[in-house]
């Protein structure tokens, strides 16, 4: 089965390598062609110079890149995805756009005659480098149904939340959590240390109850040395974190601690942590 994968970054790198170790035959496009030709010559694939000839003759065609706007450069452009993928394959979005992109995307696609899934991603880098991600997906289920055997590759779990756009609908539930979980164990972390009790002992004690989190398990020691350089970056979060609040408006939800922690991380952002991991909200409560 030919699959083809469009963006090398951080998670589609390692992503593209699990289909080509599991046998598919993989063509690869990078906008930065080098990064295409390291992944080539780590993993039996070959490369494409366009989205569109990287898609011709696939089965499969799956992106995962920066924001609405690489979205769609790569798919919806003059020699994107649509422009060489072929009648009765299927397009997987792993990237985390907006649901009116996937909606968009999915009646052009439809045109075509060409499937379409929304499938964004949580597990970040090191879920991406083990194969453990975690996907939600939006689209027909007898499209998801054709996905899951290849998504397989790289996922620990992928669940078909609803029509197209469901999976992003359900990526920004996921980042409005851990926003509100990140900033909480910020403040109790804070909180500890101003008391002068040993964080080890309380992380401890608390994590074997309600306040356990997947934060608190693999990133207070990290909050407490001020070690960032590494994980999901804050600018990454704060593109995740608008587009929740701007289907926030066309919604009617109201998302007042996401527009806090939104806030919040900009304050990180000045302190020069663009690049840090979004645990670093501790940051900016003991910068004095």
């Amino acid at each position: 089965m030919r699959v083809a994968f469009i963006g090398l970054g951080v998670m589609g790198y390692p992503m593209a390598g699990f289909l080509a170790k599991n046998g598919y035959d993989v063509v690869v496009f990078n906008r930065t062609a080098a990064k295409a030709d390291s992944w080539c010559n780590a993993f039996n694939g070959s490369s494409a110079a366009t989205p569109a000839e990287a898609a011709t003759g696939t089965d499969f065609v799956f992106t995962c890149v920066g924001n609405d706007d690489d979205v769609r450069d790569v798919v919806l452009g003059d020699d994107g995805v649509l422009a060489g993928a072929p009648a009765g394959s299927l397009v997987v979005d792993h990237t985390t756009a907006s649901a009116t992109l996937a909606r968009e995307i999915h009646a052009i696609a439809a045109a075509k005659s060409i499937g379409f899934l929304d499938a964004p991603l949580s597990g970040g880098q090191a879920g991406a480098e083990n194969g453990l991600l975690t996907i939600m997906v939006g689209g027909d289920e007898e499209f998801f149904e054709r996905a899951v055997p290849v998504m397989d590759c790289y996922a620990k779990a992928i669940t078909l939340i609803g029509p197209v756009g469901s999976g992003q609908l359900a990526k920004m539930v996921n980042q409005i959590c851990i926003a509100g979980i990140v900033q909480g164990l910020s403040e109790g972390l804070h909180f500890a240390k101003r008391a002068g009790l040993d964080a080890a002992k309380v992380i401890d004690a608390i994590s074997k109850g309600a306040a356990q989190s997947w934060q608190m398990e693999n990133r207070w020691e990290t909050m407490i040395k001020h070690e960032f350089e590494f994980g999901f970056a804050v600018d990454w979060m704060r593109k995740d974190l608008a587009i929740a609040l701007e289907e926030a408006k066309q919604n009617g939800a109201n998302l007042e601690m996401t527009e806090l922690v939104d806030r919040f991380y900009a304050e990180v952002q000045e302190l020069g942590g663009k690049r840090w991991d979004t645990s670093s909200l501790i940051a900016r409560l003991e910068r004095s």
